[in-house]
């Protein structure tokens, strides 16, 4: 009985989070904000989500460095600091992955409402144009969000690593405990590295993607 009571509760969350966007776009298109606007502005806001989170885990990445070439001082300060990357960076996550989703949601709005107006059409040939760009959008826009979640996926392992440092140094604060850990660098700095190679494609895709629906508009 609690489970259903639990799967009757998230569905009706997800009903009235679908309701409350759906009265989102229907308010905004109103005084003249349309979903493929509300697109484009979510592109930019996760572009700009993963810029900042690159950034982000570059600065976690350059205090894993001064970790491993610790020779002395307070190593209860360099957890501390090492600790509040790793918060920031997974804000940096929960915030790109936020971004993604509402990306998912308006385009869904979006390409549902188009292929239901193509039955509008009482012209074929306009008809058959406007169901030629509702497909190609659909495809760039899929490959977008391939690109976009491929670099999300390669923030998981990162986080896993970050944590798994910071928890260790926790209960282990001595120079053994950095020594140990510098095996494990390596590994760390190049997930970093292929994450940020990621974000930077995405950024890309997503410029691409932004331009492509302007130029249509």
């Amino acid at each position: 009985m609690k489970q259903l009571v639990a799967m009757v509760t998230v569905l009706a969350a997800s009903v009235a989070v679908s309701a409350c966007q759906s009265a989102y776009y229907a308010a905004a298109e109103q005084v003249g904000y349309h979903k493929r606007e509300i697109l484009v502005d979510r592109v930019e806001d996760a572009r700009d989500a993963q810029a900042d989170a690159g950034e982000q885990f570059e600065s976690a990445q350059a205090h894993l460095l001064s970790l491993i070439d610790f020779d002395g001082g307070e190593l209860q300060r360099v957890y501390e600091e090492l600790a509040d990357e790793y918060e920031a960076s997974r804000d940096a996550a929960d915030e790109v992955s936020s971004r993604i989703d509402a990306i998912e949601d308006v385009a869904d709005a979006l390409f549902d409402e188009w292929n239901e107006e193509l039955d509008q059409y009482s012209n074929a040939r306009l008809r058959a144009d406007s169901e030629r760009k509702l497909k190609d959008t659909q495809r760039r826009y899929g490959r977008l969000v391939k690109v976009m979640r491929r670099s999300e996926e390669r923030m998981e392992p990162v986080l896993a690593a970050l944590n798994d440092n910071v928890l260790y140094l926790k209960h282990n604060l001595n120079a053994q405990a950095v020594a140990a850990l510098k095996t494990e660098f390596s590994n760390i700095d190049r997930e970093i590295d292929v994450l940020i190679e990621e974000m930077r494609k995405a950024i890309a895709s997503s410029d691409e993607f932004i331009e492509s629906l302007r130029a249509e508009g």
